[in-house]
């Protein structure tokens, strides 16, 4: 149902709540949706994406005049996503049932909107948390480092990057394709948007206690990890490159000082079993970056991240060049582990002492290792682009028909 400054096909702003058994503060909610945009003579409605509520929400939703859809899918964002696909407004503001946010006081939104942001995020820790409104552990840490990390890893101007209150243009937020259907998809569209280039502002919003008796959907550790998982996989470079660059560099250095001589510092003395680590440090360092660059070519193919110029170097390893790579690197092993058997053959095929032989088997291993590991990767590569160049095929034979 629309009100009364409405039509269905003139709706400006879609008041969005997602709604799982909240029959306790559903009523609440929507009443001050429905006076906030009575009394600024907005076009508008108020649309409860249900999630499966067994309380009776539904019904009470629409005995207060709102438009319920129904969603199957569960999850906060799979709510979200299908609010946001059935909203009428040329905008949203969505924002938790639980009468945490005030749905009186939309209007910062509103004008940030209609100036042309796409995304106007609430900030709670700048408009005021009202006591018993956040636990501690999500004021003091998860929060604030949850939000900090998408900062640096994104560039981000959000202070508050899980402020459950905030607006945004439909049509710009549906060009996302936000797929995320738990509670990180609050930390997908802020992501999204910012790495999209859309206009993202902010405004201070009041977080109070909300006003049901049954425990929160939230779960802190579980939903904690999910967002910071996600952040992490939007950010390959510093997952992948910054991580294993470090674990190679510093394997192959100190493999480099151990294969020459032993390492003395005070009265530790470090010698081939501090090699054996050392190697497998560069060993992993090298696994971490296939890694990355597997994950660059396939967010390039699958747009599961936006396309952006450092992609284009990986479309130069191929199965040719990594081939070529990989085979001089084992054929470099394989030199190697030759001299180490002519080193053996010396002392016919007696007895060796560790600390000499493995300094040379050692790094031989290792090239070995590396070599297969590169090609390997190479040939993963072209999997990835043969598959995703033939669906694309297919897809495109299928729209010209």
């Amino acid at each position: 149902m629309l009100n009364e400054y409405s039509c269905e096909k003139d709706v400006e702003f879609t008041i969005l709540m997602p709604c799982l058994n909240e029959a306790e503060t559903l009523a609440v909610c929507i009443g001050k949706a429905h006076t906030f945009l009575a009394e600024h003579c907005i076009s508008g409605e108020v649309l409860i994406a249900d999630n499966g509520s067994i309380d009776g929400s539904s019904r009470i939703a629409e005995e207060c005049g709102a438009r319920v859809v129904s969603v199957p899918e569960a999850g906060y964002g799979a709510a979200l996503i299908g609010g946001c696909n059935a909203a009428r407004g040329k905008y949203v503001i969505m924002g938790d049932a639980d009468d945490s946010y005030d749905f009186s006081n939309l209007m910062p939104f509103v004008e940030r909107l209609r100036a042309g942001d796409d995304l106007v995020m609430g900030n709670r820790f700048k408009g005021g948390i009202k006591k018993g409104a956040m636990p501690p552990l999500h004021r003091y840490l998860g929060n604030p480092v949850l939000s900090g990390i998408g900062k640096m890893l994104f560039k981000c101007p959000i202070g508050d990057f899980h402020c459950g209150l905030r607006g945004y243009n439909t049509t710009r937020i549906l060009e996302l394709g936000l797929q995320t259907t738990g509670m990180e998809y609050a930390s997908e569209m802020v992501v999204q948007a910012t790495i999209n280039g859309y206009k993202i502002s902010e405004v201070p919003t009041t977080l109070s206690p909300d006003g049901r008796t049954r425990p929160p959907h939230l779960r802190s550790w579980r939903d904690g990890w999910r967002h910071l998982k996600f952040l992490l996989m939007y950010a390959p470079n510093r997952l992948f490159f910054v991580s294993g660059l470090f674990c190679f560099l510093a394997g192959l250095m100190a493999s480099v000082v151990l294969v020459i001589t032993p390492v003395k510092i005070g009265e530790v003395t470090f010698d081939v079993n501090t090699l054996v680590y050392m190697i497998v440090l560069m060993i992993a360092g090298v696994n971490i970056i296939s890694c990355g660059i597997i994950a660059k070519v396939y967010a390039r193919k699958s747009r599961f991240i936006p396309v952006t110029r450092q992609l284009a170097i990986y479309e130069n390893f191929t199965v040719n060049s990594g081939s070529l790579i990989g085979a001089a690197l084992i054929l470099l092993g394989l030199s190697g582990g030759a001299g180490g058997v002519w080193f053996w053959s010396q002392s016919e095929y007696g007895a060796l002492n560790p600390q000499e032989v493995l300094r040379v088997t050692l790094p031989s291993l290792a090239l070995i290792v590396i070599g297969i590991q590169v090609i390997s990767t190479a040939f993963l590569l072209d999997i990835i682009r043969v598959k995703t160049r033939h669906i694309s095929e297919i897809k495109d034979n299928t729209n010209g028909k």
